[in-house]
């Protein structure tokens, strides 16, 4: 295994032994790094699960669990909706339905990889460990083509067969995955900023079947070297791992590859060229960080900062729970009288919750107070303590409460006294310190959301863009032939014309051929090859769409409500003043419409009806900068012009007459003339011939 090395495509050429041997050190350093952090995260993980003592799990106070369930809902409450929109609010049809087609494909990727319960465990790895990574990858179905048989609109791969020839596929499905990496299983290397890291790597537990199919050649060498036989260092870790084999798939920047390797195998299993060719190489966004300094990406969790006063509230429920235990009556009553003991013990008939002392020396115990027959222990200063101890718990939790920022309206704890203005205003104070917290997995959805956009733009074949946002586009082959077809008919027109025109018939009326609807519809709308080449092209694609996500915390429904009543109270109140201007300069009309679009982008509510306000201003603005039809006349007006056209008509019928007549009598004049001049040559040949005849 030593000799074996490996050839990427650019040429570079990795020897498997080495490569191995370099990344188990790269990795065991890492792991030394966060050593401190992973030990202290697996104590505040059983601390969360209440795994640490069964026993004396039951005298503690939940705090930390208390606290992670009211941050929950508090930073993430619902699945974040891809949103994807032009730079530039501008008429851009090829970047508007790229944008959509972009879109509709993040928003079925979302769902179908579960998006959702992906964030729900990164907000709960967030909270507890200060970090949350997820991974992305992209997957794609092939199926062989018939040799001689390739479809002129399949995507086509030259794929090595077995026998070393290429062997046609076409791509039959595409997907982006997303895989929840667990806090322990994520590394990188030790840098102060995200921006400094030079390689990520996760742990990847696969079932030998998995192991195989991935690497058909790694079985040998994970044989050879006894490695993939850590399956973890606690009890669950173990039945969870149990016949897996622990690969680490690594990502490094500064070399441009990918490596993988087996957990303590000393040789690679492969080198290759990343899959994805990512603008920020990474497959992963950058882990949704806690607390942090400037000196190291170790996070620091939160329950680090208020562990002190948990550990006091539990020594306090402790304490009140063995106090507890002491609020039960007591009775002292005198033993050994035959007659006096059994029946204070019929009387009292003492239950689990009732403790009865007899005491021999009565005589003794009376002179140190008793007079009666039974005595009972005082429990006022028991109590007393109790109430101490549980104000100084309520102490330590509103100390907690206040360090990690829970207000009192978070909680729901709200007084009757209070106005509405002051709980609004706790509200919003109280919301300032998880609004960082909200704001991180914000961005961090965000970036997983803009990183399946890239692979979803760069990798995704036409057909698949269609066929998953339902959005059919033409392709530029049909938009050409349309073309043809239209010009092949006005062609057809113009020699049917000529052709008339040559057998002296009269032309028809010269009318340019009618486009059918779902034709005109087509030839409106940019072509496939426009959208895919502007997705395809990063840098423009930067410039024309921008992927975003919308808020992951639950919405305010009354200030959404509200947002809307504005976007139809600004579309209303406009169009009622725009309708008096349009009426008497029609030439403003264009840049009323402007207007109108210029307002209506600035609403997010707006949006949906952004493609129907610019068709319907299109068409206002074309019919109000038409020249106008003139007036229909007056029925004075209809009166005369009719006289005219009877006028008109009966001078036209007049002169139609006379030129017949002058034509008939020119031609009798011709007639005429050709008779005289007929009549004149035959004279002058009789006269020619007579003087012969006479010799």
């Amino acid at each position: 295994m030593d000799d074996e090395a490996t050839t990427l495509p650019g040429g570079e050429q990795y020897d498997l032994a080495k490569v191995g041997a370099h990344w188990q050190q790269e990795i065991e350093r890492a792991q030394r790094y966060f050593k401190s952090w992973v030990d202290r995260c697996t104590k505040i993980e059983k601390i969360y699960l209440q795994q640490n003592d069964q026993q004396s799990a039951k005298r503690r106070f939940p705090m930390l669990w208390a606290n992670i369930s009211v941050l929950q809902p508090a930073v993430y409450a619902r699945v974040p909706q891809p949103v994807v929109e032009r730079r530039f609010k501008d008429s851009q049809p090829v970047a508007r339905m790229a944008s959509e087609l972009v879109e509709r494909n993040l928003a079925f990727t979302a769902d179908d990889a579960d998006l959702d319960s992906l964030m729900r465990a990164v907000r709960d790895d967030f909270l507890l460990c200060a970090r949350g990574t997820v991974w992305l990858r992209y997957e794609a179905d092939f199926e062989p083509l018939d040799i001689g048989v390739e479809p002129s609109n399949a995507p086509t791969l030259d794929i090595q067969g077995d026998d070393g020839g290429p062997t046609p596929e076409q791509i039959t499905d595409e997907r982006v995955c997303m895989d929840y990496v667990h806090w322990s299983d994520f590394l990188h290397s030790p840098a102060r900023r995200w921006k400094d890291v030079t390689w990520v790597a996760r742990r990847v537990p696969m079932t030998d079947e998995e192991f195989d199919k991935r690497f058909p050649e790694g079985r040998a060498s994970l044989a050879a070297n006894g490695a993939g036989s850590n399956h973890g260092t606690n009890q669950t870790e173990r039945a969870q791992n149990e016949g897996k084999t622990n690969v680490w798939e690594i990502w490094c920047k500064t070399e441009d590859y990918t490596v993988w390797i087996a957990d303590g195998c000393p040789t690679a299993l492969e080198v290759s060229e990343p899959p994805l060719k990512l603008k920020g190489f990474w497959p992963c966004p950058r882990p949704a960080f806690g607390t942090l300094s400037t000196s190291s990406l170790i996070p620091v969790p939160d329950y680090v900062y208020y562990q002190g006063q948990c550990d006091e509230i539990d020594l306090l429920t402790k304490r009140i729970n063995k106090l507890t235990d002491q609020l039960r009556l007591k009775i002292f009553y005198p033993s050994g009288d035959g007659s006096v003991s059994p029946a204070i013990e019929k009387a009292m008939r003492p239950e689990n919750d009732t403790v009865m002392v007899p005491i021999p020396e009565w005589s003794a115990f009376t002179d140190k107070g008793g007079s009666n027959a039974i005595v009972t222990l005082p429990i006022d200063d028991v109590q007393k303590v109790i109430v101490a101890c549980i104000e100084a718990r309520k102490q330590l939790i509103e100390d907690v409460y206040q360090i990690t920022g829970i207000s009192d309206i978070v909680r729901g704890d709200t007084q009757a006294s209070e106005t509405a203005t002051a709980q609004r205003i706790k509200s919003q104070w109280g919301s300032i310190r998880i609004r960082d917290r909200q704001s991180e997995l914000a961005r961090f959805a965000r970036d997983i959301v803009a990183l399946a956009g890239e692979i979803i733009c760069d990798q995704f074949q036409p057909e698949t863009l269609m066929l998953v946002s339902g959005i059919q586009l033409p392709t530029m082959q049909q938009k050409q032939m349309a073309q043809m077809q239209m010009q092949q008919a006005q062609m057809g027109a113009q020699q049917a014309a000529m052709r008339a025109q040559q057998m002296g018939q009269p032309a028809p009326p010269a009318q340019p051929p009618q486009m059918p609807p779902e034709v005109q519809k087509m030839m409106e709308q940019p072509t496939i090859d426009e959208v895919t080449q502007l997705l395809r092209n990063d840098s423009i694609r930067g410039f024309r769409i921008d992927i975003e996500t919308d808020s992951t915390i639950e919405p305010d429904e009354d200030a959404e409500k509200q947002r809307r009543m504005e976007f139809v109270q600004m579309v209303g109140g406009f169009m009622q003043q725009a309708g008096a201007i349009a009426q008497q300069t029609p030439m403003l009309v264009p840049v009323m419409v402007e207007t109108l679009l210029f307002a209506a982008r600035g609403f997010r509510a707006g949006r949906q009806l952004e493609n129907t306000l610019e068709q319907v201003g299109a068409q206002l603005a074309q019919t109000a900068t038409a020249p106008k039809p003139p007036p229909e006349p007056t029925p004075e007006q209809m009166i005369d012009l009719k006289t005219t056209q009877v006028k008109a008509q009966a001078e036209a019928m007049k002169a139609q007459t006379g030129l017949a007549q002058a034509q008939i009598e020119q031609r009798t004049t011709i007639e005429q003339a050709r008779s005289d001049m007929a009549a004149r040559a035959m004279e002058q040949a009789r006269n020619q011939q007579q003087p012969g005849a006479m010799q």
